[in-house]
């Protein structure tokens, strides 16, 4: 009976400690990005998007192709996610849908297999997949609208329109990112709890060294132009003068 006892509530003591964990340090890492961005790999991303942006709207209009081609690599991305999010959402959804008897609640999962836990970890793995959904879509709607103001012929926009669409869909790739990184812990949850707080652990700290940033922030100045046409042809003035100057 004592063995029954800890094995069906082993969950309610790892899993709350394994999203604990998660939950900590993602506040953490939003702490971080508040006061010091730089120390992040998410302030410093947002740090080249802008200085990218102001130096793609120093060019003429018919001249962003290839900022349109950059826009347009995330938007693909962000779709692709947000289509797989959609099918593995409706793939657990069927599962859910469908018996319950199967090898996730055998006894090779050590842990609680009743029913309603079961239910509990499918629909919470749905959920994430849901958010990430969610997350990645407007990641696409948003860089959409940049792709139309950086595009805009014979109008000059201010940076802050095109900054807070890519730095928002940034922000929302991020999210669905993170939502996704919850969907692992999740998924191995129905292995068991151990396998899911095991996870937690190895995911927190590969996210810490992900996340730190020790590089500097370049501020990225323009280059001197060095038009070659341009040197030649104040080359070719200056023998001219020189060879009419008595």
């Amino acid at each position: 009976m004592d063995w029954n006892w800890r094995k069906e509530h082993l969950d309610l003591v790892l899993v709350p400690s394994g999203l604990l964990i998660m939950f900590g340090y993602h506040l953490f890492l939003l702490y971080r990005y508040q006061r010091i961005p730089h120390k992040t790999t998410i302030g410093y991303e947002n740090h080249f998007n802008v200085a990218w942006i102001e130096r793609i709207m120093q060019v003429e209009a018919k001249d962003r192709g290839q900022a349109l081609s950059v826009i347009s690599s995330n938007i693909t991305a962000a779709t692709s996610l947000s289509s797989i999010s959609l099918v593995l959402s409706s793939l657990i959804g069927t599962w859910i849908g469908s018996s319950t008897e199967n090898i996730f609640t055998s006894n090779l999962v050590y842990g609680n297999t009743s029913p309603s836990v079961v239910s509990i970890k499918y629909i919470t793995l749905l959920s994430c997949f849901l958010v990430a959904f969610a997350c990645f879509v407007q990641t696409a709607r948003l860089f959409v609208h940049a792709n139309f103001l950086i595009s805009m012929p014979n109008c000059k926009i201010p940076l802050s329109y095109i900054e807070k669409p890519v730095t928002t869909a940034s922000a929302f790739w991020s999210i669905g990112i993170r939502a996704l990184y919850f969907a692992i812990i999740l998924l191995l949850w129905i292995f068991g709890p151990i396998p899911m707080f095991v996870s937690s652990v190895i995911m927190v700290v590969t996210l810490h060294i992900l996340d730190s940033n020790s590089t500097e922030l370049h501020e990225f100045q323009p280059t001197p132009s060095d038009n070659s046409f341009d040197k030649i042809g104040k080359e070719m003035t200056a023998v001219t003068r020189g060879y009419w100057t008595p």
